[in-house]
Parts: structure tokens; C-alpha cells; sequence
């Protein structure tokens, strides 16, 4: 697994990158050989937080945990991943063994508007994906909702969980 460290305010020691590496190694069997890690951590006010990113084929688990000691962050970190793996290991595997090749996505277009204020901007490849396969990214990302590419409208789609805890799509219409 190739694993990139990010440190900001914060200098990471070479003993916590392989005790962080060796954790990752452990998860080597829920992923492909080619699975990328990024690890991001931040000291903000005498709080740690970890951030761990794992992208295989294209597939995407992500979780983040905030704590006083670095050690406490990193360890929560990895247990909201294993949690979250086994949470829907029988789908991940059942994807995995016919997973779609990946599909570079069209650069995004963004108009500048000056009555909006943008803090962040993030740009990521759309993959081609059932939409059952969306709803269980977002669920492996934390996230509310998820953009991808339908595999059999080939539109780009979006999913998204409601207050009511089910999933709703919102798929794109011609106008006329």
C-alpha cells in the first residue's frame, strides 16, 4: 500500500509513521495491491486530529477522529475504519470482485460568483458506478451525499441520505 503523510502544525516523528503504516498493513487484505493511503495530521488548540483516506480501484474509505493526544486520534482513526470495513464487508467483497475500471472525470465548472464567499475547493475523479455502489461510498466516506457517473444512464447522478435516514437520487432531466 503506498502511503502519503501530511503534517500540518505539527512534526511527525519517523516511530508514529511506522507504527501507522504497520496498522495499515493489517487492513492490506480488505484492499487491492494498488490501494493508495494518505494520512493527514493537524494540531489545532492542543487537539489532534487524524485523517485517514484509503483509495482502491475506485472504491474511497475515509474517517477522521479528533483527540487530546495524538496516539488516542490515530487509534480512534482505525477503529472508525475496521468498523465501517466490516460494517459492509459483504458488499465490499461482492463489489471488488467485479469492480468497474476507472473513468477520468471531466474537469468541473465552476463560475466565480462575488456574492459567494468559496473556502475549499476539491476536485476528484467521477467514477462509473451502480447506484447502489454510490450509496455505499457515501456511507464509507461519512459523507450526506455523493456525486458519481450512472452506469446505465451514463449522467452524472447524485445520492444522498435524508433526515428521515433513507436515500434519495437525483438524476438530471432535458429541458423542452
Amino acid at each position: 500500500m503506498n502511503t502519503v503523510f501530511t503534517a500540518r502544525k505539527i512534526n511527525l516523528r519517523d516511530s508514529y509513521k511506522d507504527h501507522v503504516e504497520q496498522k495499515l498493513e493489517k487492513m492490506q487484505k480488505f484492499f487491492s495491491d494498488d490501494a493508495d493511503a494518505t494520512v493527514v495530521v493537524s494540531l489545532e488548540k492542543d487537539r489532534f486530529t487524524c485523517e485517514i483516506t484509503i483509495r482502491s480501484r475506485s472504491i474511497m474509505h475515509r474517517a477522521e477522529c479528533t483527540a487530546n493526544n495524538l496516539d488516542d486520534a490515530t487509534e480512534q482513526v482505525f477503529d472508525d475504519l475496521i468498523r465501517k470495513i466490516r460494517r459492509n464487508k459483504t458488499k465490499l467483497e461482492k463489489r471488488l470482485r467485479t469492480a468497474i475500471p476507472e473513468v477520468s472525470a471531466p474537469e468541473p465548472l465552476f463560475a466565480e460568483e462575488t456574492e459567494f464567499h468559496i473556502v475549499r475547493v476539491k476536485k476528484f475523479p467521477i467514477d462509473e458506478m451502480f447506484v447502489d455502489d454510490a450509496i455505499l461510498q457515501m456511507n464509507q466516506l461519512g459523507h450526506e451525499f455523493f456525486l458519481f457517473r450512472n452506469v446505465d444512464t451514463k449522467d452524472l447522478n447524485v445520492v444522498y441520505r435524508r433526515k428521515d435516514g433513507d436515500y434519495a437520487l437525483i438524476e438530471p432531466v432535458e429541458k423542452g
